[in-house]
């Protein structure tokens, strides 16, 4: 991956790790349920849109340069492969 890539990523992971402390904050001042529930799937969308996005970047920058360019076989694979990964 490239620098800027992980950087980004890393923030990105860095707000859902200190997200997800505020949640085990509120279990144990014994906040309730709904709150609770509602933050863990803050927390969870979050840590889903990192790991497409590092899906995608990989496709983008590791798989597409092994698939030989003029193939169209290639570019199709590519391409369904991206469409694929937003379904992860």
């Amino acid at each position: 991956m490239s620098h800027a890539f992980d950087t980004a990523l890393l923030a990105r992971l860095r707000r859902a790790e200190g997200h997800l402390r505020a949640i085990v904050a509120m279990v144990q001042e014994g906040r309730d349920c709904v709150s609770i529930a509602q933050q863990l799937q803050a927390v969870e969308a979050a840590v889903v849109a990192a790991k497409r996005e590092m899906i995608q970047h990989h496709i983008d920058h590791r798989l597409e340069d092994r698939l030989p360019e003029q193939d169209a076989e290639g570019a199709s694979l590519a391409a369904e492969l991206k469409t694929l990964a937003r379904y992860l």
